[in-house]
């Protein structure tokens, strides 16, 4: 698929207040966009892909093994492969989250 249009993206709940947009994707690469309310938590887990998390709108305290740090709009993390991390929104935003390999599981 080399164009996606935004509104055929399916939005599926994860974690109350939390919700994904599967993008654009491949077997070597995915986007998805997900959209947080203020106050609601992505539940600390890992996963062995690496993780680039773009703040497109909004604020947020992520934590990375034992770092925390708050995170606003044009920000950008890095997660390793199989690090634990978890993130609570502090002001209402988007994320766009760039995994490598694919999250098979997504879709």
């Amino acid at each position: 698929m080399m164009f996606v249009k935004n509104e055929e993206c399916r939005i599926t709940p994860c974690e109350p207040g939390v919700t994904r947009k599967v993008m654009a994707y491949c077997e070597e690469t995915m986007m998805c966009e997900v959209s947080f309310e203020t106050g609601s938590v992505g539940n600390t887990h890992s996963h062995p892909h690496v993780q680039v998390t773009y703040v497109a709108e909004g604020s947020f305290e992520f934590t990375i093994e034992d770092e925390t740090k708050i995170v606003k709009k044009g920000d950008s993390i890095l997660m390793p492969s199989n690090a634990v991390h978890g993130v609570k929104c502090l002001e209402a935003g988007k994320l766009i989250d760039v995994f490598v390999p694919m999250r098979k599981e997504f879709v």
